[in-house]
């Protein structure tokens, strides 16, 4: 039998981002995930290796190197894939283009904890970061608010002119330098950023607003600092691959600045209710940690598109 290869090309137009926003949320219904995360570091450069089994799903294993110095050399700076196996027999289903699954993942992530963590009549969204995971974010957050205007800081002013004007013909979008006032204007804050300290500042968030954290993934990188996180309602996507792993919960932990109970829920408590903005004017912080198992929900969803595809 031939293992089939699901490329970028043949099944990213093929994709909604409302369905991927659906398969994460219906895959949360299924029992808990069993997940292993293996990280090595060779200075600023990462060897990710997550795994996810989900009982009457399947399993995921996601290799990826992601080296930042490659994009000074015109190379994608995350390379790796997915191999899908089924769950009754442990076969080798497919083996999915990495950038396929990370990308509809990442956003679709995010994208469900702004739709159950942000006030609905959100439109104005700030975009901290110009790259491609912020590309898509816009991108999705535009069909949850057709109405919405956008805003984009990057740290290079001249990456978000630029990349403005590339999104201008299907979106409200206006590049800024001041960060500090576009954030104390926004609805929802998205960073997605590759930084290791504090890009937004917690003092600057208002009551009702939405931040949304993506970009550090490293015990090491931080996107917002010690105000936000005792200022805000905490929320991740999953318990076991955040508080532990990632340096924007786990370092003020480690601090006692906050707890692992200030976290107050993640997605496997959407169904309980504990999931949820329960007012108007409390900030929420929703933390973006993309375990396998996510992977797994959106790679499956892939595939059986891919099987349709193919009648």
């Amino acid at each position: 039998m031939t293992i089939p290869f699901i490329s970028f090309d043949e099944m990213d137009p093929m994709l909604e981002w409302t369905d991927v926003i659906g398969a994460i949320e219906e895959g949360h219904k299924l029992p808990k995930a069993s997940v292993a995360d293996g990280f090595a570091y060779r200075g600023d450069d990462t060897l990710l290796s997550r795994s996810a089994w989900i009982d009457g799903l399947g399993v995921a294993i996601k290799g990826a190197t992601i080296m930042p110095s490659n994009i000074a050399n015109d190379r994608p700076m995350v390379n790796g894939g997915v191999m899908l196996f089924d769950d009754e027999t442990g076969e080798l289903e497919a083996l999915v283009d990495f950038h396929l699954v990370t990308k509809w993942k990442t956003a679709g992530d995010s994208l469900l904890g702004a739709k159950l963590l942000a006030r609905t009549d959100s439109n104005n969204i700030l975009v901290v970061g110009a790259g491609t995971v912020s590309t898509n974010m816009i991108d999705g957050y535009s069909k949850l608010y057709p109405d919405a205007r956008f805003q984009l800081w990057n740290r290079s002013s001249d990456k978000a002119v630029t990349m403005a004007k590339e999104l201008s013909n299907h979106h409200d979008i206006t590049p800024v330098t001041d960060l500090k006032s576009a954030t104390e204007a926004a609805d929802i804050i998205n960073c997605a950023t590759m930084s290791s300290d504090p890009v937004v500042d917690g003092a600057w968030l208002q009551a009702g607003q939405h931040l949304n954290l993506i970009g550090a993934y490293r015990p090491d990188m931080r996107e917002t600092n010690d105000a936000a996180l005792t200022r805000s309602r905490i929320f991740v996507d999953s318990r076991e691959t955040t508080i532990e792993h990632i340096g924007e919960l786990k370092t003020p932990i480690a601090d006692g600045v906050i707890s692992a109970n200030d976290v107050i829920a993640d997605y496997y408590d959407i169904t309980s209710g504990a999931f949820t903005r329960q007012s108007d004017d409390e900030i929420n912080l929703f933390k973006n940690g993309g375990g396998a198992h996510l992977d797994l929900m959106t790679a499956k969803l892939i595939l059986k598109k891919w099987y349709k595809m193919k009648g």
